[in-house]
């Protein structure tokens, strides 16, 4: 075994012990009790969540009393406050009830408030995820081709609603001298991200997972490295609303690597 190969077997090892412990984190994606979507309490008032939750002004008026036990910013919630989706870490939420941080969130006009309790039954219950070791014949060379315009697609979600997915290129990589293509978005920093699903899915792994490559090079050179195939977050809580692979991002070949299910007690 190569240095190089050596080092990357120990680089994959630190990446997925992390990626382990930032999912049992307090405020990681275990942690989810629910996303209550506004519309759905025109009252707003939520079952199991103090306060009440109102759209306004493309935001939310939250009013809460004493008796709520709601703070806000770390001081104690009487009367009313507005506030807007809250794109920061989980744990520095400006809505704590105890130790359970409730988050404004916004998709696609649609506003919902998301409940992160670190003694969520399923965070109490899991113990690790399974993952094949690395394995250097699945960093594979690829192609990324950007299109002209961003491109939307409805795609199917993981709480049964369809939604859009903007799509920035493709991917293009061989499987054993056999020529494949995966649909990608363009983060803003310049990388990837690919929902997929491959042969295993449903069976001997999760039924998609995500890729984030790194940015291309200039002539479109990226590494498509399924060693870093991560279970998405609705693996891990039911709450989670991710997108199903867009249509033709179901790889026809198994792709044995990587995370492949979670693991409870």
């Amino acid at each position: 075994m190569s240095t190089d190969e050596q080092q990357a077997r120990q680089e994959w090892r630190s990446w997925h012990e992390e990626r382990i412990g930032t999912v049992a984190a307090p405020y990681g994606p275990l942690s989810l009790m629910g996303t209550h979507w506004l519309s759905d309490y025109p009252d707003g008032r939520i079952p199991a969540v103090p306060g009440r939750w109102r759209e306004e002004g493309g935001g939310v008026l939250l009013t809460a009393t004493p008796e709520d036990g709601l703070s806000i910013d770390g001081k104690p919630l009487t009367g009313e406050v507005r506030l807007m989706a809250d794109r920061g870490p989980i744990d520095g939420a400006r809505v704590a009830h105890g130790a359970r941080r409730l988050v404004v969130l916004s998709r696609e006009g649609l506003l919902a408030v998301r409940d992160f309790d670190p003694a969520s039954p399923a965070r109490q219950a899991f113990r690790t995820i399974e993952a094949t070791p690395y394995d250097p014949g699945w960093v594979l060379p690829g192609t990324f081709r950007p299109y002209l315009a961003e491109r939307t697609v409805r795609v199917g979600n993981a709480d049964g609603v369809e939604r859009g997915l903007g799509l920035g290129g493709e991917i293009t990589f061989e499987v054993e001298g056999a020529a494949h293509t995966l649909q990608a978005a363009v983060e803003p920093d310049g990388s990837l991200w690919v929902v997929f699903a491959d042969a295993t899915s449903g069976g001997s792994s999760y039924r998609f997972r995500f890729l984030r490559p790194a940015p291309p090079a200039e002539d479109g050179r990226v590494s498509v490295d399924f060693n870093r195939a991560l279970l998405p977050p609705c693996a891990f809580a039911d709450h989670f609303i991710c997108p199903f692979p867009p249509p033709g991002n179901t790889l026809s070949v198994p792709v044995p690597a990587s995370e492949r299910n979670r693991i409870d007690a």
